[in-house]
């Protein structure tokens, strides 16, 4: 029994099994699994905070928006991350309460609507380079842009859609509520989706801001506030690889923060897939942080075990 803590990071596409299984039953079923690996950390000893992605889920937020325009309000993107926190950690600790009980744990989970504090004059605002929301052909999304003020790009041939911005968090609003839960012996659900971004206005109120959070970026920036002891980023793959994709890809069980870097210079990890899973463990490791983990849900235990995933060290 280690009585350390865990953050674990689950990625919001791991929600969805593929295009044909998108429902909320569906998410149900695959946040199950996800919870079943959890649970078996947490007899391990381990103490976890559990943050998650939120993309789709947004997007399908704002899908009903658009849909409805013609009678209701738009939705603004701080209340789809609010809504999206809410409805996937009410999943969640739902499912983790009836894992638990059938175990015969005796823990809760409980989930935090958490605000990620942000810059104002991030550079992000002035270059929005996420993609959000539905696929429009051209005359739709500027018609958006027209009358919404919407930023709109192509995106990879699929059609055109909104962009937004991806600002750099700075500051866990709600970390000091996460880290007395944990002491309390809560499993904390955490920084959904990155956590709602918020700037400070000129009287220091806060603000929602139109704009999404990297969940890793944040969940790396958690990890190191609340002083945790090991950073798993649960994702699609098992090991972290070289040459992804290619003849000569090498799966790497181990790496160094120098390696990853050096990784990173040569090009192996692509912006919007690995690239940003590696840079945030590298941040919190460069904070003081011990370990980071990259596998995905089914494998957790035996990475913990060192039998597979992708450890990094400083």
């Amino acid at each position: 029994m280690t009585s350390k803590v865990a953050v674990v990071a689950v990625g919001g596409n791991s929600l969805i099994k593929d295009p044909k299984r998108q429902t909320v039953p569906d998410q149900r079923d695959a946040a199950a699994e996800t919870c079943v690996h959890i649970a078996s950390m947490i007899e391990r000893g381990w103490h976890v905070v559990l943050t998650h992605g939120n993309g789709p889920q947004v997007g399908f937020i704002l899908r009903r928006s658009e849909l409805s325009m013609h009678e209701l309000h738009e939705v603004p993107l701080d209340a789809c991350g609010a809504d999206s926190q809410g409805a996937l950690g009410y999943m969640l600790q739902q499912l983790l309460y009836n894992e638990f009980q059938r175990r015969g744990i005796q823990k809760r989970a409980v989930t935090v609507v958490t605000q990620v504090l942000v810059d104002r004059d991030d550079p992000a605002f002035k270059r929005p380079t996420k993609p959000i929301g539905s696929f429009m052909d051209e005359a739709t999304a500027r018609q958006r842009h027209e009358q919404l003020g919407w930023d709109i790009m192509e995106d990879a041939g699929r059609g055109w859609r909104r962009v937004i911005a991806s600002p750099i968090p700075q500051k866990i609003l709600e970390q000091e509520a996460i880290q007395t839960l944990i002491e309390k012996d809560f499993l904390v659900i955490g920084v959904g989706g990155g956590g709602i971004p918020v700037v400070q206005d000129a009287e220091g109120n806060l603000i929602g801001a139109a704009a999404v959070i990297d969940k890793d970026h944040a969940s790396s920036l958690l990890a190191g506030g609340i002083g945790a002891d090991l950073f798993v980023i649960s994702t699609g793959v098992e090991q972290v690889a070289l040459n992804f994709g290619k003849p000569n890809q090498v799966n790497v069980s181990r790496m160094t923060v120098a390696e990853a870097k050096q990784y990173i210079a040569e090009g192996h990890f692509k912006p919007g897939s690995m690239l940003p899973k590696i840079q945030a463990a590298i941040a919190f490791l460069e904070k003081g942080g011990k370990q980071a983990l990259i596998t995905n849900p089914q494998n957790i235990e035996r990475a913990l075990d060192g039998k597979t995933g992708t450890l990094i060290v400083p």
